[in-house]
This record gives structure tokens, sequence and C-alpha cells, in this order.
């Protein structure tokens, strides 16, 4: 047998990391660890797969629809090892292993000081490094005049500047990566979060070398429902977004513009168990609170103090099929404008269905007592579609038509306002055939905060039900967070909705459905009278 020398085999094994680390960022990762935290071992965990695949896309200019994929959110809690993968790994793979050395960064956090900083340090230890050199020295040679703590370049002009949000001015780049661009703190105060959006949607795009072609990456941890990344989504700004909780909410699950998807599949599955087991996620979220944690740990943030609507009172209706209906109505708050400052026009259809409590218990397997009075059948709720837009009066009589249609409802209610008296007009006008019948709500004396708690206590008893899909999670989302929440045009057609169903008697609780029976009231049409008022 041939004896390899060891020159020769050392050679070969160099080889082959070199190899494979200019193939994938993952590869790099995982041998360039213990360069920077040589008394750590390394923990590999999936996530670190799929944001690293996301990243080598930008790199290796992946194209959606004939566009550079280019723009890229990533929301993830704390502890991830996110600075270390976008800030350090990244670029430093991109100009070696990559053969990249021409490209410049700019790495942007809530703090020039400690993040950006500890970052830029981290970055220049491995470019530097014995290992780092030895593959592709040739490539990489930080120039020695502009080698600073905050800033450094190499032979080629790449750089990387670390700055902190609010300070984007003056320089440019190929790269513009946002690391947490809030602070708690910062997220906190109203003046302190909108400016650090206004330089994000202000200055950002004006700091790319090549505006087509250059990249933003925002990676962060939900802090507010007005964040970079509040913003980034509400406005459709065009970014692929990953988003991983810290449990897994299979009713939140995210597929990015690469068709890559959340890997896990039971609720409340743990993202990163190796690093975070159960224990250390139960401690950290009992000292954080349940806003902290809802935004930091779930990013899915939720205003501060306990809402009208709780989300565990809305029932799932988890059949594929709806319950054959009684009545339908669709709910329509009007404001026709395409302006982003202005409100959007909501709407949400419901059904009422009467649920036997006999077969119900049979259902459940909960057992059942016929009493001296019979129990009859008791109306409950449910949701069967909704959406918020911004459109103009022509598009918006349209969509509220189509809907409308689809769902076959029996009546159209709309609020009795100066944009609503518009919209009813028009739709009685280009649809007076129609097969629904249109009627204007007036909302009295009350406030939409006062609303919502007359109707509060149908969800508490478990009379409104939603089904599992995504559109139903955004309503959903935006009712529990009402009135601290950032949008309410959704809130306001659920409100109304329900408190029509109450006022026609269309909805009655159990009690008082069997109250009338019992007194021998057995009404028609309209039905017996609340027990108290909504």
């Amino acid at each position: 047998m041939v004896q390899i020398p060891a020159s020769k085999k050392d050679a070969l094994r160099a080889a082959v990391e070199k190899e494979l680390c200019e193939r994938s960022l993952v590869a790099f990762i995982r041998r360039a660890w213990d360069v920077l935290e040589p008394g750590e071992p390394y923990i590999h965990n999936w996530h670190i797969d799929m944001i690293a695949d996301h990243l080598q896309a930008i790199t290796e200019g992946h194209e959606i629809d004939g566009r550079p994929y280019n723009r890229l959110l990533i929301n993830i809690p704390p502890g991830m090892m996110k600075s270390l993968l976008v800030n350090v790994f990244w670029p430093a793979w991109e100009w070696g292993p990559k053969n990249m050395p021409y490209l410049s960064y700019l790495c942007a956090a809530h703090k020039v000081e400690n993040l950006s900083a500890r970052d830029s340090r981290k970055m220049r230890t491995l470019v530097t490094s014995d290992w780092y050199q030895k593959h592709w020295g040739d490539r990489v040679v930080l120039t020695r005049d502009q080698n600073e703590k905050l800033n450094f370049q190499n032979t080629k002009r790449g750089q990387r500047i670390a700055t902190a949000i609010t300070s984007l001015t003056g320089v440019r780049a190929d790269r513009v990566i946002i690391d947490d661009p809030h602070s708690v703190d910062s997220a906190s105060s109203e003046t302190q979060r909108e400016s650090e959006v206004t330089t994000f949607l202000e200055a950002v795009p004006t700091r790319l070398n090549n505006p087509a072609k250059s990249a933003i990456v925002v990676i962060m941890q939900r802090l507010h429902e007005e964040d970079v990344s509040g913003v980034i989504l509400d406005r459709q700004l065009g970014y692929d977004h990953i988003c991983l909780p810290m449990r897994f909410d299979p009713s939140r699950v995210f597929t990015t513009m690469l068709g890559v998807e959340d890997l896990r599949e039971e609720e409340g599955e743990l993202l990163f168990p190796d690093r975070f087991p159960e224990h250390v996620v139960e401690r950290d979220s009992a000292v954080m609170g349940p806003y902290a944690t809802a935004g930091q740990f779930q990013q899915e943030p939720i205003p501060r103090g306990e809402g009208i609507i709780q989300r565990q009172w809305w029932q799932v209706w988890d059949d594929e099929r709806y319950p054959p209906l009684d009545y339908v109505i669709a709910s329509v708050d009007t404001a026709y404008t395409t302006k982003t400052e202005n409100d959007m026009s909501a709407m949400t259809v419901w059904g009422i269905f009467s649920q036997d409590p006999v077969a119900e218990a049979a259902r459940t397997g909960e057992s059942y007592m016929i009493e001296r009075v019979y129990k009859a059948p008791h109306p409950k709720v449910i949701m069967l579609y909704g959406w918020a837009e911004r459109l103009p009066l022509h598009d918006l009589v349209n969509r509220i038509s189509d809907t409308a249609k689809r769902f076959k409802i029996d009546k159209l209610l709309i609020e009795n306002k100066a944009a609503g008296i518009s919209v009813a007009q028009e739709i009685r006008r280009l649809y007076a055939s129609a097969d629904f019948a249109v009627q204007l709500m007036d909302t009295g004396n009350q406030d939409k905060v006062a609303r919502a708690y007359s109707i509060q206590h149908l969800f508490s008893e478990g009379l409104i039900y939603a089904p599992d899909r995504s559109w139903a999670d955004v309503i959903i989302n935006q009712t529990t967070s009402f009135p601290r929440g950032k949008h309410d045009d959704l809130v306001d057609t659920v409100t109304q909705a329900l408190r029509y169903l109450r006022t026609t008697g269309l909805l009655q609780r159990p009690d008082e459905v069997n109250a009338e029976l019992e007194r021998g009231m057995v009404f028609e049409g309209a039905g017996p009278e609340p027990l108290y008022p909504i």
C-alpha cells in the first residue's frame, strides 16, 4: 500500500475544506465558527440552513419572475445566531469563498456603539485570521489606511461600514443590512420608533450602489406592530419573509418566495431546543411577560394591555365545509381611497347556523340529559370570509358586490357615514336586481370601544366561530389587539355585524331561546327579544 505523506494529506484536506466552503454558506459557517468562538461548541439547527439558503440566493443572483431576488425580511427570536450569520459570516463568505471582495456592506443597528461595532470587530477578526488567509488571502487583504473599528476596506475596494440606523447618510453599498433597527426602549417610544421607521423608508433606498440589483436584508425580532417589520409587511414592500416563532404556530406558517417554510409540524414545538429547551423558554417567558414574549419570541407583537375580545374566545370551525346556514349577512366599513395614509375599506361575511344541543353532545361525546323543558337548537355565528383593502370607489363597489354574490348573502350592512352612503347608493344603482338587500347602519352615540364591549359576551360565551384560514387570522389578530392595535377597519365590520344580529333577534343566547320556549312564546321572523340589551 502506498503511503501518502502527511503534508499531502493536509493539503488534500485543506483543498476539500476550501471547496466545500466555496460551495455552501452553511459549510463555511460550520468551519469558521471555531475562529470566532473557539471555546464554544457549534450547535447546528435547521433554521440556520433556511436563512443561509436565502442569503445564498441573493449572492448567486437568483431571480423571481425575472426580477433580482434582493429584498429579505427575517423575523426570529434573539439568541438564534442571527447577527453572526447575516452581519459576519455572510459578508466574509462573499468576499473570500465567493470571490466577491469588491462588494461593500452598510451594516446598521439601533446602536452603533455595541451591536454594529461588535459585529464589525468579529468580521475583521475572521477575515484576518490565519485560517481565512490560508484559503483566501490572495483575494482579501485589508488596507492599512482604512482599517478602523467601524469601517474597514480591502485592496479590491470592498468595505464594511457599521453605523446606527438613524445615521445612514453619505455612503452607499451593495448590501444594506439592518439588524435590530429598534431597541426595546426605542420601540416603546413613538417618537424614536417613528424616527427609525422614517429613516428606513426614506434613507435606506437611497443608500444602494445599484438601485435595481443591490440587496437590502432586515433581520430583527418584533417589538411593536408599527416597527420596521410591521411597515414592510403592511405596505407590501416586496420583501421575501422568513418568520420563525420560538414556539411553532400552525396558523402562521409562511412560505417564502423560494418555496421554503417552517419545518416543524407539532403546535408549540420549539425552534432551537438544543439551545433553548422547554425549561429555558418557560423561564424566560415568565420573566419577559406576555407582551414581550409575543413580540420577541413569537414574532407577533400585541399591544400592551389585554384587549376587549380575547383570542381564545374565538371558536375554531375545523370542518372543511361550512355548516348549513339559516341567514347570511355582510358587513362593510368604507373608505374609498388608495392613499396609504388613509384607512382601508373592509368587509366581513357572517352566517347564522343552528346547533342542536343533543346532536352537539353526541358529537363531542358529552353526556346530555333531557330536562323538563326541551332544549331547542340555538343559533351560533360563523365568519365566512373577510378582507381589507385600499380601493377607489368603483373598484370598492365591485369588490363588495363580487363578495356578496359569491357568498349569496341576504343583507349587506354599510355604516351610515359619508363614504358609506356613496357606496350604498352606487351598489343600489348598479346592482338593483341583486338578491341581497342593502341597509345603512347608524352607530348612535356609542364609540368604537363601547360597541366592542357590547358584543364581548358573544365571544366569551363561545357563540362566534371562524375557520382555520390565513385571512381569518388577520381578522382575529385585529380584533384581539383592539383598541390598541394599528388598524380597526375589520373590527368595525365585526361589531356592526354582530350588533345587527343581536338587535334583530337573529342571534340569541341559549338561555334566551329556552326561556322563550318555557313561556310558550315562539316567534317567527325577527325572533324573540334578547333578555338584556346589547
